[in-house]
């Protein structure tokens, strides 16, 4: 498969510059903004569902393949949550409110339960109906922090305990959480079906 321009469905600059900078310049990514500024209800249960199902809706309203990211933090103590709803855990109240939340739900638990992994599922469709998207995954596995650290990243990226390199996901540098975070691996996965490995 032969992509000169795929359409991101993703209104979030950070995350168009960092997908285009993992795909490297063999593709342009746009961003479904140049398009529409209306988000698509995301009522999958789970990554997948939710990946695929904005991949549809930016293909059918760009005419061009599509690429969607649906990604988020399972924490195990916690049975998988916030998991598909890692963005609005504290009901849209932010990056801050959540990681609050999260550090609250676990409050009396031992590191050794502590465990989490963040997960990213892409999905790309050549057009709306697609009847084969390709879809990759990419775990990154680590554990919840007692408190937060680091100035780098978003989102649970100061909470998140990063084993190989023995510190949050916030203290690295964000070319170093590119190479080894959970959208890396599953962006080096698409690169390789591709053919662009």
């Amino acid at each position: 498969m032969n992509f000169q321009q795929l359409v991101l469905a993703s209104h979030n600059a950070g995350k168009l510059k960092e997908l285009q900078a993992m795909l490297g310049q063999a593709v342009q990514l746009r961003s479904i903004g140049e398009f529409s500024q209306v988000e698509p209800e995301e009522t999958g249960l789970s990554f997948v569902e939710n990946a695929i199902l904005k991949a549809r809706n930016a293909a059918r309203i760009s005419g061009l393949p599509a690429l969607a990211d649906d990604s988020g933090l399972a924490v195990d103590f916690l049975g998988g949550a916030p998991g598909i709803y890692s963005a609005r855990y504290a009901d849209g109240k932010g990056d801050a409110a959540n990681n609050a939340k999260l550090l609250e739900a676990l409050k009396d638990v031992p590191q050794e339960q502590r465990g989490a992994q963040f997960v990213c599922v892409l999905a790309l469709v050549r057009h709306a109906d697609d009847p084969l998207p390709i879809l990759c995954e990419g775990l990154w596995h680590g554990r919840i922090m007692f408190t937060a650290s680091g100035e780098h990243g978003f989102g649970y990226d100061p909470l998140f305990w990063v084993p190989e390199r023995n510190c949050s996901s916030a203290d690295l540098a964000p070319a170093d959480k590119n190479q080894l975070s959970h959208r890396a691996r599953a962006m080096a996965l698409l690169r390789q079906r591709l053919g662009l490995a």
